[in-house]
């Protein structure tokens, strides 16, 4: 949901209860986008350290699992187009 920037002051409380239950607010000013409230739990997940893609292929034991992988032969190949 967007509030702008007055109504999010005035009813900060309804503010903070909306990001809980409903997820990021967006707060607006004269129209623009201008900040976000979302829930500490979110915010500490998107502020958590990734692994590159290099540090990944490092690994020891990479996680492949997690790469979805398709097994051989589960690929369908198309018959040629003649043009």
């Amino acid at each position: 949901m967007t509030w702008q920037l007055h109504e999010a002051k005035a009813r900060f409380s309804e503010f903070l209860d909306a990001s809980l239950k409903e997820g990021p607010q967006i707060v607006t000013h004269h129209g623009k986008e201008m900040a976000v409230l979302v829930p500490i739990d979110q915010w500490k997940r998107l502020q958590a350290p990734r692994p590159n893609l290099k540090e990944v292929l490092l690994q020891k034991s990479p996680q492949i699992d997690d790469m979805m992988i398709p097994e051989r032969g589960q690929w369908s190949h198309r018959e040629p187009v003649d043009f």
